[in-house]
């Protein structure tokens, strides 16, 4: 693993703060406290014991929530960006390219994944969401990574044939889906990854160079 899990009175206890500060729509209050506890268990535990089960809890079916969830959003997306950036100086992107599904609004997973990778020392290109399947194909061959993690939050962006079909279209590149839209069954050479863990992982054992001889040239789609 690559951090131990929180154990369950530092989880409890996390909740509390960063609900407390998502309710007074406090969202530096709120990134302040996740960079706190960043740093004593690490992004994918803080990630996952913390950040997707308070996100979760809120419905947004009233007003007030709604109001509370954009804090809480904002706090997440904030704390999770700015942790281990250093102004002036950018980790290499490592072979690794990052972006949501075509339509997929929701981006935070990403820039989970993106700072879990450089609290490793790596880097990654991160695209943000609602790349189109067209503009990922292009940046692939711009960018000529030697993996791609595509994220999916809900079912209607979680195309797995899509993705299997784009995975085929490039068989020396590692394709993986990441999120809980994926919830058809990835086929080769398409490959699910169900944690954040899972997926640094999987992103650490990418060659950090780059090599452009594993992708197929020919014109770009701009399509």
């Amino acid at each position: 693993m690559l951090t131990d899990p929180m154990p369950a009175e530092a989880v409890e206890m996390a909740h509390k703060q960063v609900s407390l500060a998502a309710e007074d729509l406090d969202a530096n209050g709120v990134a302040s406290v996740l960079l706190e506890l960043v740093e004593a268990w690490g992004v994918p535990a803080l990630w996952e014991q913390v950040c997707r089960p308070l996100l979760a809890r809120l419905s947004g079916r009233t007003a007030a929530e709604i109001v509370v969830e954009h804090a809480l959003f904002e706090g997440v997306r904030v704390g999770l960006d700015v942790y281990r950036r250093e102004p002036g100086r950018s980790l290499p992107a490592g072979g690794v390219l990052l972006a949501g599904a075509e339509k997929e609004a929701h981006g935070l997973g990403l820039l989970a994944l993106a700072a879990a990778l450089r609290e490793q020392g790596r880097g990654c290109l991160n695209l943000g969401p609602a790349l189109p399947w067209s503009s990922l194909t292009s940046a692939v061959y711009r960018a000529r990574p030697h993996a791609v993690v595509l994220w999916s939050q809900t079912p209607l962006t979680g195309r797995a044939y899509r993705l299997v079909r784009f995975a085929r279209d490039f068989p020396c590149l590692r394709a993986y889906g990441a999120g809980p839209g994926w919830i058809e069954p990835l086929g080769d050479p398409a490959i699910r990854l169900g944690t954040l863990a899972d997926a640094v992982t999987a992103c650490l054992a990418v060659a950090p160079g780059r090599d452009a001889d594993h992708i197929r040239y020919g014109s770009v789609p701009y399509r």
